[in-house]
């Protein structure tokens, strides 16, 4: 059971992935707008910007830039899983002995792959602007374990709007927020400058701990609790959307 529904997973997969290599201006235009936010933040605004840490400001900043990347990329996982439950493929699925869970994962798997290659475009930019790290090869692997897990995470909030939109619009606007919460956090500038409502905010919200801690690994500094508090966020928002998005597609193809 378990190979079949692996099986047809790797399949689906594949259908996903050939339609972006088809048409890659989807992760081209993914970057376009991270890269876009990087430059004006490094060449126009960082000059005023005093984070009081005394690295370079494109160290400071690209943690959040990787964030808003990968909130940029999933809007095409709700779009794309949108436009096949309207062209009726899900029910052409349904009539096929193909395990019900694998069309979700295809979607899944396909915007892990996807953003992760956003991601890295704009890690070789990033490294051209003069971003610098002596991270390990563990601390590496470790930035990128988060990554993936909020890739995962985002991506099935993903499939929630996908799956519940109304329009086409409607299930690509439900990332608008998610791109805009690294800019309330400590993505751009330390959360003691802003006022205090607003620091709290930014203090107590997942997208600080998760920026903080890939900042502190890129620097090769310790992480504290910070891992922990984005580890707790990144689960539980997964466990939390897989539920939702489950329970969705069950009454969607029942």
């Amino acid at each position: 059971m378990t190979s079949h529904v692996l099986g047809d997973t790797g399949v689906l997969t594949g259908r996903s992935l050939r339609h972006i290599l088809r048409s890659p201006d989807t992760i081209i235009t993914t970057a376009v707008t991270p890269i876009a936010l990087m430059l004006l933040f490094v060449y126009v605004l960082g000059g005023a910007i005093n984070t009081g840490t005394g690295e370079s400001y494109v160290n400071y900043m690209l943690p959040g830039i990787l964030l808003i990347t990968i909130a940029s990329g999933i809007a095409y996982t709700a779009y794309r899983l949108f436009l096949d439950m309207q062209g009726g493929i899900f029910e052409r699925f349904q009539s096929m002995p193909i395990a019900r869970s694998s069309v979700l994962w295809a979607h899944v798997l396909t915007s892990v792959v996807s953003n992760l290659i956003s991601v890295a475009i704009v890690i070789g930019v990033a490294l051209l602007m003069g971003f610098r790290t002596g991270a390990s090869l563990l601390d590496w692997l470790a930035v990128a374990g988060i990554l993936v897990l909020f890739t995962l995470a985002l991506t099935w909030l993903a499939v929630i709007a996908g799956l519940s939109a109304k329009t086409v619009d409607g299930a690509s606007a439900f990332s608008y927020p998610l791109i805009f919460l690294p800019f309330i956090s400590s993505a751009f500038v330390p959360t003691e400058t802003m006022p205090g409502p607003v620091a709290w905010f930014a203090e107590n919200q997942p997208v600080t701990s998760i920026v903080d801690t890939i900042r502190a690994l890129f620097a090769q500094q310790p992480v504290g609790n910070d891992i922990w508090i984005a580890l707790a966020w990144l689960v539980g928002i997964l466990v939390v959307a897989y539920g939702f998005a489950i329970a969705g597609y069950k009454r969607k193809i029942s």
